[in-house]
């Protein structure tokens, strides 16, 4: 039977960034075990790819705060490009309740070391996007370090550097068992064959559930399906534009290629393992989209190049990090609730710090840990796209 200091169930972009960090305090025995022929088929190849540090919660900046300048410089760290572009977010307010929770919002930013965001007037939006519609927009927030990557180049950057110093990567090896005793987590069986380990990593993204059940432990994480709409080329908005949030529906869009990608979360979706895109969402969301920026009225889009991934949703939007009660060395890294991109980074180094020296200073990981749920201590998250 083979044996691994550290095994890591799932090769998505937490897994990977895990095994990078891990590696890289010095861990060689890390094994990582895809279920598929290709990693990235769960969540992270479906991801918009959008990484930002407007958040509500001291913790999602503080993961934010470390995992931006990690994109940053993730080329020149890991010699593998991941595509960083610091185009920013711009939320846009319609209201006076929206800009007082942007206000807010900004104010815990700057108190956490955010350097780069700034609240705007109406007129500067309109004056810098004459092609939004803004007789409405009041105001709103921009960073200009927020941006986009690509996920699955970052996904592969993680893995190859961890690969080039130990680490070993194990696809078509789903999960079948994992083996505890009286001291915890002993060995872990898959498709193709048995490890013995004491330290298990669930990173296994909306399937986590499944994962964690084998190892006794119930994990409040449900799958949610979240649909994508990129157009074909465009160029009547400039392509040097952020990700633009409407805050008045939800509907958010970004640059593509020669196109732009469109996203909206539609309020009528519910849970499950839902992975086929449906064709009717195209004009839900074409019909906000042209609303809110009246030239994509013209905006050409083929159904047929729209896809579907699915959240992992906890019930406060955060993650759930850190060992698992009464399970000594079943390591949880779930529930992004669509952040799992932006703070793989973070992730990484968190788990990374937990696993191997029992702490991290990077935040406070009790705020993130599985117990908050049953000791009603939940942290929630409302800025959510």
């Amino acid at each position: 039977m083979q044996t691994a200091d550290v095994v890591i169930i799932g090769g998505g972009i937490v897994g990977s960034s895990i095994a990078y960090h891990l590696t890289a305090a010095g861990c060689r025995s890390v094994v990582v075990l895809e279920r598929e022929s290709v990693a990235g088929k769960g969540s992270t190849g479906k991801s918009m790819g959008g990484v930002r540090a407007q958040f509500s919660t001291p913790v999602n900046i503080q993961m934010s705060l470390y995992a931006i300048p990690f994109y940053a410089s993730f080329e020149e760290r890991l010699g593998y490009p991941c595509d960083y572009r610091p185009q920013g977010y711009l939320f846009c307010a319609t209201n006076e309740r929206n800009m007082t929770y942007l206000r807010t919002n900004y104010e815990k930013q700057l108190a956490l070391g955010l350097k780069d965001v700034r609240l705007l007037k109406g007129g500067e939006i309109r004056a810098l996007f004459p092609q939004l519609r803004g007789d409405d927009i009041i105001g709103g927030s921009f960073c200009a370090t927020d941006g986009f990557v690509d996920p699955y180049s970052a996904m592969n950057g993680f893995m190859a550097w961890a690969a080039d110093h130990g680490a070993t990567l194990c696809k078509n090896a789903a999960v079948t068992g994992i083996v505890a005793d009286q001291k915890g987590i002993a060995g872990v069986e898959t498709a193709r064959g048995a490890l013995s380990t004491h330290k298990i990593v669930n990173c296994a993204g909306a399937w986590a559930g499944e994962i964690a059940k084998m190892a006794g432990v119930d994990l409040p994480v449900t799958p949610l399906r979240r649909m994508l709409v990129p157009s074909e080329p465009f160029d009547q908005f400039p392509h040097s534009a952020p990700m633009i949030i409407d805050m008045s529906n939800g509907f958010h869009f970004r640059p593509e290629g020669r196109g732009f990608l469109l996203a909206w979360n539609d309020p009528e979706e519910t849970p499950g393992f839902k992975t086929e895109f449906d064709p009717p969402f195209v004009e839900k969301i074409l019909t906000r989209a042209a609303d809110r920026v009246p030239c994509f009225a013209d905006l050409p889009v083929n159904p047929k190049r729209a896809w579907a991934g699915l959240y992992e949703m906890t019930p406060d939007h955060h993650p759930i990090l850190g060992e698992a009660p009464g399970v000594a060395g079943f390591f949880l890294a779930n529930g992004f609730s669509g952040h799992g991109v932006m703070h793989a980074p973070a992730t990484g180094k968190i788990l990374s710090d937990l696993i191997l020296e029992g702490r991290t200073e990077l935040i406070d990981a009790s705020l993130l840990d599985l117990a908050r749920f049953a000791e009603s201590r939940m942290i929630h998250e409302t800025a959510v796209l």
